[in-house]
């Protein structure tokens, strides 16, 4: 019996498939076994073409392929490469020990092309860790394979390119990282941003602290412009980091940069039409929401309220773990979900209540249940909520240039690394606080009607602000800066 290395794609892991051939006795018949679905039973006819274009047509005869192990849904067409090789394999056309110890991907055309397909990345780190040396996967996949680490990757063309390698009669191509050059980014930047002072600070101390935050303002004041320039004053990810970010994009079917230099924070900003199932993840297969396509990077809601309520909701635990868990009858898939998030609103359904410039034309009652679409629950869980107000024209016109992002995303990586460890208890939070400060907060509890949720983000801020201005104690300075960005908190909020 011959077996060739392949994998299966679940979320954004890979889990091994080993593709078993047998040729025997009985009438000629072609089966694929092992829980396949319908995309993968199809692969019988790509093969066969394929494998016909190359000049070798399968023997009449009775062959058995068993895509083990036998209870994991196998979907998707990556298996079409590691099928023709194995036929290949029982024919005793290829070499058996060049197909030992190989992981095989690709899609296979009907004439032979090696088509791309997604999840590379994932795959290849899963054949290292189960011990296996070699890769072949398409050559549209290289910039993926270029971020693979501890295995030997080559990409084909063609599957007779991969016909001559196992028969040891010509080489493939070795696919290596790609040189690093450096990226700008797209043009953001939060230096172009004219006035809103208190709205750029808040930014500031979000990326140092890791912080969600809610913008509130009329339409115009720039929460969108603000939003998008978040992830500009972010530190560079890690290697650790890239390497994540870059195989969640991979298992999203996304281009790969071909170097973890290249790879930058995700900025995702789905439409308020999206369901919770596009926004957590889910389908069949179970792919990545966009909680987890903004990992590590800034995740935006724009027009919070208009999104469905249950959208919304599926949003509270995933704020605080982390990560995101789809259950489904066979299986249940963990996939990381930390972005930052930050969801902008109007202070009411036309959008200027408070606003020194415009008359608002909606009662008390429409302006209540506007706000009241975005349930407490979720306001707490928001460290920051900063009211944001039109600049006005000429103000915008008078200004200077503000201070640019990469200045600032010095200061927040120097920041970070004078943090301590996230805190795990209430001790832990109120370590390094001023007694005064803690006075001042449990009386803005009181008359605020702040939340305990409430009071230890208030905690956690102040602390970033600390840190921010390389002080080691919790001043009252810090905690009522902390208490300006509680302004949904309170009981009758004042958005004037």
């Amino acid at each position: 019996m011959i077996e060739v290395q392949a994998g299966c794609l679940v979320g954004i892991d890979a889990y091994p498939v080993h593709v078993e051939a047998r040729i025997g006795k009985g009438l000629p018949v072609f089966e694929i076994v092992g829980l396949p679905e319908r995309g993968v039973r199809e692969s019988r006819v790509r093969v066969k073409s394929a494998l016909a274009a190359s000049g070798f047509e399968i023997p009449p005869r009775n062959l058995v392929l068993n895509l083990a192990p036998g209870d994991l849904r196998k979907t998707g067409s990556s298996y079409d490469l590691a099928i023709a090789m194995a036929i290949m394999a029982a024919c005793d056309s290829v070499q058996l020990e060049r197909v030992a110890g190989t992981l095989m991907i690709g899609e296979l055309a009907l004439t032979g092309e090696l088509r791309p397909v997604r999840g590379v990345l994932p795959q290849l780190r899963s054949a290292r860790e189960r011990g296996l040396t070699r890769a072949i996967i398409p050559r549209g996949n290289a910039a993926e394979g270029a971020l693979a680490r501890g295995l030997e990757v080559y990409c084909a063309s063609h599957v007779t390119e991969v016909i001559e390698w196992l028969s040891d009669r010509d080489e493939l191509e070795r696919v290596h990282e790609r040189e690093h050059q450096h990226e700008e980014g797209n043009g953001d930047d939060l230096g172009d941003v004219r006035g809103q002072a208190a709205a750029r600070r808040a930014l500031e101390i979000a990326a140092a602290g890791n912080h969600h935050v809610l913008f509130v303002g009329p339409p115009g004041a720039g929460k969108t412009m603000l939003a998008r320039r978040l992830r500009t004053i972010l530190p560079t990810p890690s290697s650790m980091e890239a390497t994540e970010i870059a195989t969640i994009a991979s298992a999203a079917g996304f281009d790969a940069p071909g170097s973890l230099k290249n790879v930058t924070r995700p900025f995702r900003a789905p439409h308020h039409t999206a369901s919770a199932a596009a926004i957590i993840g889910g389908g069949d297969p179970v792919r990545p929401g966009e909680v987890t396509l903004a990992h590590g990077g800034v995740l935006f809601l724009d027009e919070l309220p208009e999104f469905r309520r249950d959208v919304i909701e599926t949003l509270r635990t995933t704020m605080e773990q982390g990560q995101v868990t789809i259950a489904r009858a066979r299986q249940r898939v963990d996939m990381p979900a930390s972005p930052l998030v930050v969801a902008a609103m109007n202070p009411c359904p036309c959008g200027y209540a408070g606003d020194p410039e415009r008359l608002c034309s909606c009662s008390p009652d429409r302006v209540a249940r506007y706000r009241a679409k975005v349930s407490g629950p979720i306001v707490d869980r928001f460290d920051l909520h900063v009211v944001v107000r039109r600049v006005p024209p000429r103000a915008l016109r008078q200004s200077e240039r503000s201070e640019p992002s990469r200045a600032i995303r010095q200061r927040v990586q120097q920041t970070r690394e004078r943090m301590p460890p996230p805190a795990a208890t209430l001790e832990d939070h109120l370590a390094n606080v001023d007694g005064h400060a803690l006075q001042l907060l449990e009386t803005a509890v009181d008359r605020l009607g702040i939340s305990a949720r409430g009071y230890v983000k208030c905690l956690n801020v102040a602390h970033t602000i600390a840190a921010l201005s390389e002080e080691k104690v919790v001043s009252s300075a810090h905690i009522a800066e902390a208490l300006q960005y509680r302004a949904l908190d309170r009981s009758r909020a004042d958005l004037r």
